[in-house]
């Protein structure tokens, strides 16, 4: 399979209005500060999406967007899969803000770290509390031996379960004023 196509902040700022652009972040994250018109599709429900992402496709180029480019550039793959052709934003919306861009922020909103930083604090302080209590009770570092195993298994497969059970988590959720996954199919097929 070849890479997505990519384009850098500076070039997506410049032609944003070519595109219908779509953040794959979960709900929580998406409401801390989005690539101005982005609809939240979270990589999580990309399938059901599909049908909606072909028919906003048929009108506008699609741009697939995340924090970092990562989970983008899955979601351009299952678009792919799906013959969407897409194109991934470089470095996601970190990239986006760091090259001087505006987020849209919907007011009240609270910032949430981003999925990988998520996933790297709870990993790590699940492979230190299996560490530190291995000292008392040896069976504990089997915790520490799994945390490991999995984020292995992660790379290798280019998925990760640890940020699917903490998009789950109340913070990661949408605020009640953000539209639902429902609402934003609706207006993709229109």
């Amino acid at each position: 399979m070849t890479s997505p196509a990519t384009l850098s902040p500076d070039q997506t700022a410049s032609r944003l209005d070519e595109f219908t652009v779509i953040d794959v972040r979960g709900p929580g994250e998406y409401a801390s500060g989005h690539v101005p018109g982005a609809h939240n599709v979270p990589l999580d429900r990309m399938a059901e999406a599909l049908p909606a992402l072909k028919a906003a496709a048929a009108r506008n180029s699609l741009l697939v967007v995340c924090a970092s480019g990562v989970r983008s550039t899955r979601a351009a793959e299952i678009l792919a899969d799906a013959d969407i052709a897409s194109t991934t934003l470089t470095g996601g919306t970190s990239a986006w803000e760091g090259a001087g861009h505006e987020l849209d922020r919907p007011a009240g909103a609270k910032a949430v770290w981003p999925m990988e930083r998520q996933v790297r604090l709870a990993a790590g302080s699940l492979v230190v509390a299996g560490i530190l209590a291995g000292r008392r009770f040896p069976a504990a570092r089997w915790l520490s031996a799994g945390i490991g195993s999995g984020l292995v298994f992660s790379a290798v497969s280019n998925t990760c379960g640890m940020a699917a059970a903490l998009s789950k988590l109340p913070h990661n959720r949408a605020p009640q004023a953000a539209p639902d996954l429902n609402e934003t199919l609706e207006a993709l097929q229109s």
